[in-house]
């Protein structure tokens, strides 16, 4: 088990707790911490003084390093007709919950910017990943210089010899099985995405820095299969939805402890962008993929209103379920019985 992973970082497992923005806090990542892994917290849907507030929380709690998760995409420009367009679409649906169909404010995902790396460089975070690529080059030495290493997800072979040669430090190898948002950056298309397994021997050949396997593994033998093909650890989010730490809502929870969690779906109906999560009503309805729904992340406010009165029923029925395609072994445990069953 002497991998790059744990020895870079002094880890007792080669293990990254995938950061999971609106489902955990900092809790989930310093129990992942002191469980001997790299909790991660994802940051891209908080302010900056939330961001400082929970790194001082995580380095109260534990030394270990910990990682902090951000976006890299570039926001759209303002669209009325774009989101007049959608809340048509979403019309009939809030007059079934007697809402008014008022365009909802905020809700939206920051990327990373100067503005955040002035408020986290005096702690110097150990790690820092990104999803849709990486920041400027300006801000990639930036982190450098301050000694933390950078990670970011690859959905393609094409995206990890990118990711190699502006500065990444260490690939996330994102299999199509992943849950949440795909990674994918270099074009929009769908076409080329694989499955984890044919994927990560791939970007290890092609790439001279360590590759970490991420999508659908969810026991101990899915964490070997990806070490034996050459990963130098792995990344798991699904299986930690379900633990003590996690914020993750009653409703969800008890979704993907149950059969619906087998049918999984990429869809961009809750953010504007592919993401995978539990098929809903909503998904059924309106086809996982809809033209109306305006771009990443100016979806997600329409929908917010619609959650929260379906989830006033106990309904997930217009909630973001998000699941990787292997739930089958989420239940109600601690995060450190998740990291202990997947190495012991």
């Amino acid at each position: 088990m002497s991998t790059w992973l744990i020895q870079q970082l002094a880890l007792k497992y080669p293990l990254i707790q995938a950061p999971m923005a609106g489902v955990q806090n900092e809790q989930l990542t310093i129990a992942a911490c002191k469980a001997g892994t790299l909790g991660s917290l994802p940051c891209a849907m908080l302010s900056v003084e939330q961001v400082v507030q929970a790194i001082e929380n995580i380095q109260s709690e534990t030394e270990r390093p910990y990682n902090l998760n951000f976006f890299c995409h570039t926001p759209p420009a303002p669209n009325e007709a774009a989101q007049a367009r959608w809340l048509a679409c979403l019309k009939p649906y809030y007059e079934e919950f007697g809402l008014s169909a008022e365009p909802p404010q905020g809700g939206g995902r920051t990327p990373f910017s100067n503005t955040m790396a002035d408020a986290i460089e005096p702690y110097r975070p150990p790690v820092l990943s990104f999803h849709f690529g990486l920041p400027d080059q300006a801000l990639v030495k930036r982190i450098k210089s301050w000694g933390s290493m950078i990670l970011s997800s690859a959905t393609t072979v094409a995206e990890a010899t990118w990711l190699a040669a502006n500065g990444a430090d260490v690939i996330i190898a994102q299999g199509l099985e992943a849950g949440g948002h795909r990674g994918h950056f270099l074009n929009d298309s769908l076409d080329d995405q694989m499955g984890l397994f044919a994927l990560l021997p791939q970007i290890v050949d092609a790439v001279d820095i360590p590759v970490i396997a991420a999508g659908g593994i969810a026991d101990k033998r899915g964490v070997q299969a990806a070490l034996q093909l050459g990963a130098s650890g792995v990344q798991i989010g699904t299986r930690f939805l379900t633990s003590h730490e996690a914020t993750t809502s009653a409703i969800h929870r008890r979704t993907l402890m149950s059969k619906q969690a087998q049918h999984t779906q990429l869809t961009n109906l809750f953010s504007g962008r592919p993401a995978r999560g539990i098929v809903n009503r909503i998904i059924k309805e309106l086809g996982p993929f809809n033209e109306n729904a305006p771009a990443f992340p100016s979806a997600t406010p329409a929908l917010a209103p619609l959650r929260t009165a379906a989830e006033k029923q106990d309904s997930g029925d217009f909630s973001p379920l998000w699941s990787g395609e292997n739930a089958q072994h989420c239940k109600e445990e601690s995060t450190r019985s998740v990291i202990e069953s997947l190495f012991k």
